[in-house]
């Protein structure tokens, strides 16, 4: 497709068409019963207005990289702003800290020296800029080189000593591979051996995958965007990233590297959904080929995040089958309102102690972080 044709849909989610759209139609669609709901809500949301909230998935650019992907369109959504506007967003919403990753795609599609510099200077570039201008503020997670996985080994391992990043964020499909290719076991093993979590965000699907499950010949809807839209955030994207969850469980990745953490947003990315019909039909065809269940994979490797996705039901359900150790806080910043993240959270009918596990307790825990 032409460049604007295949990136160019990110302006209709940039603005709301996306994964924030659910924030604007909750809020317009009040019934007699969610009014008592929110009356109760109300009540809890005073009861939790201390709450100290670390948000995970929080991204940013830079003019370099937007336009290496195409996406100068985004320059006033405040993705590539790191300095007042959003700390002042952070105060409102009562965020104490965001960890930064950049945004999709990042580098890793810049293959050779030029994605090894590229992916260098911009984890140097939050070390040098917001994480020196305002300590306690931010932390980061680290861009890769992806199409050179030693390369991003070492790059890892240089972040997390050298300057205290808290793991790395991949984008999806890397080329036409998933994380269970073994082109990549440099980095899989590098990360447990750091004790440093991978978090893999959705990416734009590779073209052939586009035009077989996306693209639409009917000129007029290519006016709204509408088949780039499906492709990412209103479907496509969050069923790649189970679909990339599940490959890695069956193919045995964690069975090579037992303590290899993993971490997805968007309430599970439809995995609750899911969940026991895939535990029902995998369990089956990998009882003699795994070392534990199918299940147990979930629990021990997997931590889910609440990015972008303000919806009690959906917190309900990836609760009724995740552990609420294994949940945390995030807001998908600049794509999403982050006081009203904030806002919906501190009025979810759970404990208090339960709140502050998924708010920043168990990111504390598996970042080994002090808000």
């Amino acid at each position: 497709m032409k460049s604007m044709g295949r990136r160019g849909f990110l302006t209709a989610t940039a603005v709301g068409v996306g994964a924030g759209l659910s924030t604007h139609a909750i809020a317009s669609c009040a019934t007699a019963n969610e009014n008592e709901t929110s009356d109760k809500a109300s009540d809890i949301s005073l009861r939790d207005k201390d709450l100290r909230f670390i948000g995970t998935e929080e991204t940013f650019s830079t003019r370099e990289l937007m336009v290496l992907n195409d996406r100068l369109f985004l320059e006033d959504t405040g993705l590539a702003e790191l300095g007042p506007r959003r700390i002042g967003a952070m105060d409102e919403a009562g965020i104490n800290v965001q960890i930064l990753s950049a945004h999709t795609p990042g580098v890793q599609n810049v293959p050779g020296k030029k994605g090894i510099d590229f992916a260098h200077r911009l984890n140097k570039l939050l070390v040098d800029g917001p994480m020196a201008t305002y300590p306690g503020r931010f932390q980061a997670f680290a861009t890769l080189p992806l199409q050179n996985p030693e390369a991003s080994a070492d790059e890892l391992e240089r972040t997390v000593r050298e300057d205290g990043f808290l793991g790395c964020l991949t984008n999806g499909i890397i080329g036409k591979k998933f994380l269970d290719h073994p082109d990549f076991e440099p980095l899989l093993a590098r990360a447990e051996a750091l004790g440093k979590p991978i978090y893999i965000h959705p990416g734009l699907p590779p073209d052939e995958v586009f035009q077989i499950y996306y693209s639409n010949m009917r000129p007029e809807y290519q006016k709204e965007f509408q088949d780039q839209v499906l492709s990412i955030s209103a479907y496509g994207w969050h069923q790649e990233v189970v679909t990339q969850c599940i490959r890695m469980i069956a193919s045995g990745v964690f069975d090579r590297h037992p303590k290899l953490q993993i971490i997805i947003g968007h309430m599970g990315e439809g995995l609750p959904f899911f969940y026991k019909r895939i535990l029902e039909k995998m369990s089956e065809v990998t009882e003699k080929s795994l070392d534990k269940s199918f299940e147990q994979y979930f629990h021990d490797n997997f931590w889910f995040t609440t990015s972008a996705f303000p919806q009690t039901e959906l917190l309900d359900l990836l609760l009724k089958y995740i552990s609420v150790d294994r949940v945390m806080f995030a807001t998908d910043y600049p794509f999403a309102n982050m006081k009203v993240q904030t806002d919906w959270f501190r009025g979810v009918d759970l404990p208090r102690e339960a709140k502050e596990k998924i708010a920043f307790r168990n990111a504390e825990k598996l970042f080994g972080m002090k808000v």
